[in-house]
């Protein structure tokens, strides 16, 4: 059996859809003849002009338009994807910003309303965290079997109710278990999304389309805690998670109507608990699998260890006001929104996704170490605006790690696509919800937690993406064309 192959994934496909697109001349939709040939050459006569490539090849002549390369999961999902199904999954994905960053400017107010110190508050943001990587586990295969749009409409459902109890907790104790609560339904859209995109595209089209994801769910984290902020002027803490309940329907809502349906019942997994832990057994053992898996998972920790520890260390340590904050992030967002469309507009297809993740990864280790040094006074007394270009740089880096090793992992997989989403993101969710309260250990006045966290984990990322993907001993590049 080939290394990393999945249990319950066609054999053809082995362990990788590298080889679908080891052909520059080929299509990542190499599908058995279904739209026979030879009915395509008796219409052609009508048609003369339509023909054009036939004479050499018939079938690839569609399919080699610049369009991307589509899955062959459920064609008639496909036809109905669009620009509404590409904001709803945004959506979907933008649950944890949303979750997290409207409630970041409240968290110094949570503190003083609920009378509880700075590190037990930011447990309601590790419980979240923690709760959406369990709840993957559990809902990624789950669309396995059961299809997409049932899950995820349950998840949905009670991720509103969990949000409207967050709003009435009336201790921290209560609020910390409601946001589990929120975090283990909310985690049914990002793993149903990530799948969803799974069973719709290949190859670098699918990189290029987390891509655009990103450009839509980084509206989120710029958004959210300018509205956290704003609702603070008016309200208290709680009127964020009444906004949060609010969205919640709405998204429900439209699932619920525009959604489709993208992995046929023969496409489904029927073997039940024993498939799944097969299919699960073979991810863990796929060594480039969880080279990227645990890659991008760390990463995700230094992105992590900004959004938990940033409002105290803007606003504690720097003076700045909620709004401020608010504004000094949204930046940061737009600066990772900006650096993901580069990455899906001009560098995949262009150069190797291994190589510009691990560009991604040293910009991120070099803007820690920045931050590590201002912390620790080496340059002396710095002030708000350093702090805050460092904290771009690393925030805006995010915009070519996270896509690209999502792709990157997702790539080695079809059959399975909701458990490897699942496994995805909860090792990211789970190892951010580790480095949430390692940021608060040394109190609020000072930085250094939170840049050594930044940096560590970015040096571990940077170990599992060489010792266990090892990009330079594959003789086809993971994207599928040809070295």
């Amino acid at each position: 059996m080939p290394e990393g192959h999945i249990p319950g994934s066609a054999p053809a496909e082995s362990n990788t859809v590298a080889a679908e697109y080891a052909k520059p001349g080929t299509t990542g939709e190499q599908r058995p003849p279904k739209p026979s040939k030879p009915q395509s050459s008796k219409p052609q006569s009508s048609k003369p002009q339509s023909s054009k490539p036939q004479s050499s090849k018939p079938q690839s002549s569609k399919p080699q338009s610049s369009k991307p390369q589509l899955s062959k999961t459920n064609p008639t999902a496909l036809r109905r994807t669009g620009l509404l199904v590409t904001l709803i999954l945004g959506g979907l994905t933008a649950t944890p910003p949303l979750a997290m960053d409207m409630y970041l400017p409240a968290l110094p107010e949570v503190t003083n309303s609920l009378h509880a110190p700075a590190t037990t508050v930011q447990l309601t943001l590790t419980a979240c965290l923690a709760g959406m990587a369990l709840g993957q586990l559990l809902i990624g295969p789950m669309s396995d079997r059961f299809g997409r749009r049932r899950p995820l409409l349950l998840g949905l459902a009670v991720y509103i109710v969990a949000t409207a109890l967050c709003a009435l907790a009336p201790t921290i104790e209560t609020l910390i278990a409601f946001r589990l609560v929120q975090g283990l339904a909310g985690s049914a859209g990002i793993v149903i999304a990530r799948a969803v995109v799974r069973d719709l595209y290949d190859g670098d089209a699918m990189a290029r389309f987390f891509s655009t994801l990103m450009l839509i769910s980084g509206v989120a984290p710029i958004i959210a805690p300018l509205i956290g902020g704003q609702i603070l002027r008016v309200t208290d803490w709680r009127g964020v998670f009444v906004v949060l309940t609010v969205i919640g329907i709405a998204l429900l809502a439209v699932v619920w109507a525009k959604l489709p349906e993208t992995l046929t019942p023969a496409e489904r997994h029927s073997g039940g608990i024993g498939e799944t832990l097969g299919a699960m057994r073979g991810l863990l053992t796929d060594r480039i699998f969880m080279g990227y898996t645990l890659s991008g998972g760390f990463a995700f920790a230094a992105l992590f260890a900004y959004i938990s520890a940033s409002p105290f260390v803007i606003q504690e340590i720097y003076g700045a006001s909620p709004q401020t904050f608010s504004l000094l992030f949204g930046v940061n967002s737009v600066g990772l929104v900006i650096v993901g469309q580069i990455n899906g507009k001009i560098l995949v297809g262009r150069v190797s996704l291994d190589m510009v993740f691990a560009v991604g990864l040293v910009i991120v280790a070099l803007s820690a170490t920045a931050l590590l040094l201002m912390s620790l006074g080496v340059f002396g007394e710095v002030g708000l605006t350093p702090v805050s270009a460092a904290l771009f740089v690393l925030m805006s880096a995010m915009g070519v790690t996270l896509p690209n090793t999502q792709a990157l992992a997702l790539m080695r997989v079809r059959h399975a696509a909701g458990s490897a989403s699942a496994l995805l993101g909860t090792s990211s969710f789970l190892i951010g919800a580790i480095a949430s309260p390692l940021v608060g250990v040394a109190g609020e006045d000072t930085a250094v937690p939170m840049a050594v966290v930044q940096l560590a984990a970015t040096l571990v990322a940077a170990t599992c993406f060489v010792a266990l993907c090892r990009p330079w001993n594959r003789r086809t590049t993971v994207e599928g064309v040809g070295s």
